[in-house]
């Protein structure tokens, strides 16, 4: 063999030696001294924290279905099954031992002077139609509502699975399509009593006087006091809120993404246990609470002497509007 022969075997050996060593001196060796295939790769928790949640590529519009993994979803999860359920029944518990306990130390707020037998008109019929369009449509939503919430726990092991199941698909389209209702009442309210609502000097007078729970003291007010008020804003905050993250979830994904969703569905649950819990102080207050207070939306007229004790500046203007009305004209 030549020279030149020999030279080539040489290096076609040691180039075919060097293609199959190179893998195996490429790899980390572990603590034993074998091979370790993964010390070069990234770990699942590594690759987690890098980015919120592990996306891939498709080529459909649906880009939702590139998201691989969101470990957010185990945050979001934790919230509806831990969170929510001790928080919802601290909040809506809590309140009802609240009320429970003013009623045994207040007891019910009589009309001090008596029933005049006298009514004055307070809230005509297209106004006591949007509070009670919103009021039973905000009933069904909060009924529905806790059912999504609170169902697995407390109905489903009394009636079972399956009458749990149908139960909560006929609670979810009520929900779903009781919103709507509840949407317009929420207008109607909104823009029926805006002006009644506005902040005015005797609100403050009405704070100094205790807001009327003393029986000492009396509590002047407009058509609504202060605590009216509170209950009107918080309603219309609460209840818009409600409505903009109850639009996200009957529509998901409409310029929105898993996130969003999430956020909205969190936003909603926290929002609608603190207005349930608001409106149970209101329905106590309007019932249990105060003598005469159910008659102004039930029939729609209040005793004089109540209208004089609880809104006697509203009483004077509608007293003094009659009256001018009925002067005889010069």
């Amino acid at each position: 063999m030549s020279l030149f022969a020999r030279i080539r075997l040489v290096t076609f050996v040691l180039l075919m030696l060097g293609i199959v060593a190179a893998p195996v001196c490429g790899q980390k060796l572990g603590p034993d001294g074998a091979p370790n295939p993964d010390a070069s790769v990234v770990n699942q928790r590594t690759l987690l924290e890098q980015a919120p949640r592990v996306e891939g590529r498709i080529d459909i519009p649906d880009v939702k279905a590139s998201v691989l993994m969101q470990p957010a979803g185990r945050t979001w999860e934790y919230f509806h099954e831990v969170l929510l359920h001790w928080g919802g029944a601290i909040v809506i518990l809590g309140m009802g031992a609240l009320l429970a306990l003013a009623y045994l130390i207040l007891g019910r707020i009589r009309i001090a002077a008596g029933r005049s037998g006298q009514k004055v008109l307070r809230f005509r019929a297209f106004e006591r139609f949007s509070h009670w369009l919103t009021a039973a449509s905000f009933v069904i939503l909060g009924l529905t509502g806790l059912n999504i919430t609170f169902g697995k726990i407390l109905l489903m092991p009394i009636v079972g699975p399956e009458i749990f199941s149908d139960v909560s698909q006929i609670a979810k389209y009520l929900h779903n399509f009781t919103s709507f209702a509840f949407m317009i009442g929420l207008v109607l309210i909104m823009v029926i009593f805006f002006r009644d609502n506005l902040p005015a000097r005797v609100d403050v007078e009405w704070v100094k006087q205790g807001g009327g729970f003393t029986e000492s003291r009396h509590a002047p007010a407009g058509r609504f006091n202060l605590g009216e008020k509170m209950v009107y804003w918080l309603s219309v905050t609460a209840g818009l809120a409600l409505s903009v993250s109850g639009f996200m979830l009957l529509f998901p994904f409409y310029r929105t993404n898993v996130a969003d969703i999430q956020l909205a569905q969190v936003a909603h649950a926290v929002i609608a246990v603190l207005f349930i819990a608001l409106i149970l102080a209101h329905i106590y207050i309007g019932t249990l609470g105060m003598e005469g207070a159910f008659e102004a939306m039930g029939t729609g007229e209040v005793d004089l002497n109540w209208a004089r004790e609880h809104h006697d500046h509203w009483l004077a203007e509608g007293l003094g509007r009659e009256t001018n009305r009925g002067a005889p004209a010069e």
